[in-house]
């Protein structure tokens, strides 16, 4: 068994990505800091340790340029201290667009890129 693959289950590519974003539930509004992206979540660095509700459903918001943002809509997947990990549950059409695109700069390969939407689009899936 290759040890990569026993260590890293990840389905997929993360981007090491440090910007500005901002976490709110409609209630609450929390400045971060992003750590890594993928297609499919992230890692999110606070200023303190996470106290936000874990079963509830948050937007995260961050711009990649002056024209250019992207928001989603994520849940908790885990907390170590102060460090966060979302999984994306909804994404919008122009969002996931843009996404996409500094996910496919950033990994430098096209081929991981396509790995990565057709495991999207396979996790997207419901349940038979």
């Amino acid at each position: 068994m290759n040890s990569e693959t026993s260590t890293d289950k990840r389905k997929f590519q993360r981007i090491f990505y440090n910007a500005q974003a901002e976490l709110s539930n409609g209630e609450s509004t929390w400045k971060c800091q992003i750590r890594d992206l993928s297609l499919k979540g992230c890692l999110l660095n606070f200023c303190e340790a996470w106290q936000g509700e874990i079963d509830s459903l948050y937007t995260l918001s961050f711009d990649l340029s002056n024209d250019i943002s992207i928001t989603m809509s994520v849940s908790v997947s885990h907390v170590i201290g102060d460090n966060a990990g979302f999984k994306c549950e909804h994404i919008d059409i122009e969002s996931i667009t843009a996404l996409r695109r500094l996910v496919e700069l950033n990994l430098g390969n096209s081929e991981l890129l396509e790995r990565d939407l057709a495991s999207l689009a396979e996790y997207s899936k419901p349940d038979a």
